[in-house]
């Protein structure tokens, strides 16, 4: 987080503090970015806040391109409707990174099946809840006792917070951290 400038609440809770320049014995340093620099870095803020390698990014932005509307729009959609994304901003994990490792675990039903893919996309209708053995898992009551992040609005509470429905699609406007889309837009334009 302090490499990239930003808090990323997906990756830690952790806040940069004191500490918000870049990591380093130069990092106090005022340093001058190039196109390229900056583009990457827009870049790899969606990369480490959604847990995504390379590969993945790039096959989510080549699918953002086969849809009508702007392409930077459609990604951050495509993003937030991963349904690791969509377990960490219902509360359920107090990272993305712990949110893939309860879908992972097969600690998560979709429309009540077990799931184990944390890349499913969800639509709305859809219906997230938490299996048993997960609400007793002491790092989910802790995340749900104290979220992350406030809720969503696409995101409606079911029954005693442990389901979670989609409602509708998510609109870029409401991604947590600051981001520029045209960068990561000519970033990948120069590439595919």
């Amino acid at each position: 987080m302090r490499a990239l400038g930003c808090e990323l609440p997906g990756l830690s809770r952790k806040s940069l503090g004191e500490r918000n320049y870049p990591p380093g014995q130069h990092g106090q340093r005022a340093r001058r970015k190039s196109d390229y620099g900056i583009k990457l870095m827009e870049k790899q803020k969606l990369r480490m806040n959604y847990g995504l390698t390379e590969s993945q990014l790039r096959r989510l932005f080549e699918d953002a391109k086969r849809f009508r509307g702007p392409t930077g729009d459609k990604v951050l959609e495509l993003l937030e409707r991963r349904l690791d994304n969509v377990v960490f901003r219902a509360g359920f994990a107090p990272t993305g990174i712990a949110a893939r490792q309860l879908v992972r675990h097969r600690h998560v039903l979709l429309n009540g099946k077990p799931v184990n893919i944390p890349s499913i996309r969800v639509r709305p209708g859809d219906v997230v809840t938490l299996t048993d053995k997960a609400g007793k898992i002491e790092m989910v009551q802790a995340a749900l006792a104290e979220p992350s992040l406030a809720r969503p609005e696409w995101l409606v509470w079911e029954t005693e917070g442990k389901a979670i429905r989609v409602s509708r699609v998510p609109s870029p406007d409401e991604v947590p951290f600051p981001v520029e889309m045209p960068h990561v837009v000519e970033y990948y334009a120069a590439r595919l």
